[in-house]
């Protein structure tokens, strides 16, 4: 669970795939780095010495797919290999197109990351328990014979960003991808900024996530597949198009107007700390204001050079105010495995602290205005989520835990039983104040994250616990001091609202390695 690397290694990284993900490395090899037409390129998007693992996970029947998962391990295929198939898999066959398969492939990294915090025997859980539902919905979906991603040719010309824009928004899938790559191929600095300036016309949180989880995966599916991942997030953008409302415009003239206001074309971004009082007033006028007063107030604090980092964390825990404050779900929205009153799966806080997340991500692995308008516009979207849902009832909400909540143990070992126990009679309030107390004394957090990981491995989560428990775990480790167990505290109540119904598939994982 690693800080980001740096956007110049990311992108080299990227643009030494770009070839190899477009015309095949079979091509690439025979033919050489070249341009290639579309009579050269293969029908097929293939992945080289990955290709039969990735057809494993796409063909291999669901109720098979566990044994054979385990017979891999025991052949020394190591966990991280099988999450990279999976994903590969996933694009190929997705591509970006598919609400529960994009959700798949957002939480294939986290799982992985997990089973590194997990016993060494339990380690494959949250892996077998993505891939199942991955390979399970690649077969609903028709398998191999309705993939989305096909191989692209790379042209010759220099097109530029506005020409991928203007590509997207005509919804020419076969111009815009062809643009990509070649932008690519051309300059990987170019092309993951341009895309980034498409994903920005509509901040939510699909649109926003899909592209930082291609960064995030680029040390598990190795780097040369990267174009691939990137795609994902082109397709969704196209996709979207078929949906576009005049909004869009008048958000991408609010981020233009913000960042002539304030001056901050052509600028670095500032290095000033923030105190602790600073970055809550910050927090609490994101949270609180419109989208526009939201935006407003980041873009202001940019322009008098704070450091962006510390802007990030007043935007995270803005978000993470909406996970504290939430009612639940009201019983209009009832839906199967989210009852009245949860708030874990595609909840308002759940995705507006995962979009933050990415946000804030993409800020640092990107240049120029990107790194002002990912911020800019993680604001925005905090702030109307927060509207979207419920209005002003947010504001008049207490964030949990209350009072009656917190705990009054004090000892390490009570305090974890009885968050145990809270979370399986679906308490959240005080599951969160048994957290909170912890917080007040002291203990240390990767132990009460690893009371909540086992939850977040054996319970379903309607498609979120993954991806949430991640952004939880990097948002905890990058807050300061005087705000990080908040995040912790709202881990808790998300793991409370999940608990109940359990994971397809973990039983029989669990008796397949012996745990």
């Amino acid at each position: 669970m690693n800080e980001p690397q740096s956007r110049r290694a990311f992108l080299a990284d990227v643009s030494k795939g770009t070839l190899l993900a477009t015309i095949g490395p079979a091509l690439a090899a025979e033919f050489g780095i070249s341009s290639a037409s579309a009579a050269e390129t293969p029908a097929v998007l293939n992945f080289g010495d990955m290709e039969s693992l990735v057809c494993f996970m796409q063909e291999t029947p669901v109720s098979k797919l566990q044994p054979a998962l385990a017979a891999k391990l025991k052949e020394g295929v190591p966990l991280k290999k099988l999450v990279a198939a999976g994903v590969l898999a996933n694009a190929r066959t997705f591509g970006g197109e598919d609400y529960i398969g994009f959700h798949t492939l957002m939480a294939l990294g986290p799982s992985l990351k997990m089973s590194g915090s997990m016993p060494e025997k339990q380690q494959a859980l949250p892996v077998f328990k993505v891939l199942y539902r991955n390979t399970n919905r690649m077969q609903q979906n028709g398998g191999r014979k309705d993939e989305v991603l096909h191989p692209v040719a790379v042209g010759t010309e220099h097109p530029n960003s506005q020409q991928l824009h203007e590509a997207v928004k005509r919804k020419d899938t076969a111009g815009a991808e062809g643009i990509f790559a070649t932008m690519m191929q051309n300059s990987a600095d170019d092309g993951f900024n341009a895309l980034l300036e498409c994903v920005q016309d509509n901040p939510e949180v699909h649109r926003t996530v899909l592209p930082y989880r291609a960064w995030d995966l680029r040390d598990i599916v190795g780097h040369e597949h990267a174009t691939t991942l990137l795609r994902m997030s082109l397709r969704y953008c196209l996709n979207s198009e078929k949906y576009r409302r005049p909004e869009w415009d008048e958000n991408s003239k609010a981020l233009t107007k913000l960042m002539d206001e304030h001056k901050l074309m052509g600028r670095d971004p500032g290095t000033r700390s923030m105190e602790d009082g600073s970055v809550e007033k910050l927090s609490i006028t994101i949270f609180s204001g419109t989208p526009e007063d939201a935006a407003g107030a980041v873009a202001a604090a940019l322009a008098e050079g704070f450091d962006p980092h510390e802007i990030g964390e007043a935007i995270s825990l803005a978000a993470n105010q909406i996970v504290l404050r939430d009612h639940g779900r009201p019983p209009d929205w009832e839906s199967p495995g989210k009852p009245p009153g949860s708030v874990h799966g595609d909840s308002v806080g759940v995705h507006a602290s995962d979009s933050v997340h990415a946000w804030r991500n993409l800020s640092q692995v990107s240049r120029g205005r990107n790194v002002f308008a990912c911020l800019i516009l993680g604001a925005w979207q905090v702030a109307h989520d927060r509207g979207t849902a419920t209005g002003q009832h947010f504001l008049e909400w207490e964030p949990m835990p209350l009072n009656r909540h917190i705990s009054q143990s004090t000892d390490q070992t009570k305090l974890l039983a009885e968050l145990d126990d809270n979370i399986r009679q679906n308490l959240q309030g005080h599951a969160a104040g048994v957290v909170h107390r912890c917080g007040m004394q002291g203990i240390d957090p990767e132990v009460v994250f690893k009371t909540l990981l086992r939850y977040a491995v054996s319970e379903d989560g309607a498609l979120h616990a993954e991806k949430y428990f991640q952004t939880t775990w990097d948002e905890f480790h990058r807050t300061r001091a005087a705000f990080r167990w908040r995040q912790l505290t709202s881990l808790a109540r998300v793991t409370a609202s999940e608990f109940g119904r359990p994971a397809p598939g973990q039983a029989e994982a669990r008796e397949l390695l012996g745990v």
